[in-house]
């Protein structure tokens, strides 16, 4: 579930962290997965960024605050069921939608439509 915007503030989340936090709390600000910010810091110090790398993660290590332990568990992670229940949901709206277009397109009304655009 995403927030807004306006609601978002940059943290960083030493209890999900390797070192600092300072990974996941910006995997979580931008939401996106923590293996892949941390895989994009490691290539960029591998890449020749070494020194920005270092100096910006301890920057953010003291600019950033460590998210409030209330404030993490405000944020409800669906389940794995919660997950497919919905998918569910939204594939049988979908076929629902399907099903309509279906009779409709097999329907004497759109080939009599049909007929008519052609004159």
């Amino acid at each position: 579930m995403r927030t807004c915007v306006q609601c978002r503030k940059l943290w960083r989340i030493p209890e999900q962290g390797k070192i600092k936090g300072v990974c996941a709390g910006i995997a979580q600000y931008f939401d996106v997965p923590v293996k892949l910010v941390r895989l994009i810091t490691v290539l960029a110090f591998f890449l020749g960024f070494a020194f920005f790398v270092i100096v910006g993660y301890i920057a953010l290590t003291f600019l950033l605050d460590p998210m409030p332990a209330n404030r993490q568990r405000q944020k409800h992670q669906p389940t794995a069921r919660e997950l497919l229940s919905a998918m569910d949901r939204e594939l049988a709206a979908g076929e629902k939608r399907l099903r309509a277009m279906e009779r409709y397109v097999t329907s004497d009304t759109y080939t009599l439509r049909s007929n008519f655009r052609k004159l």
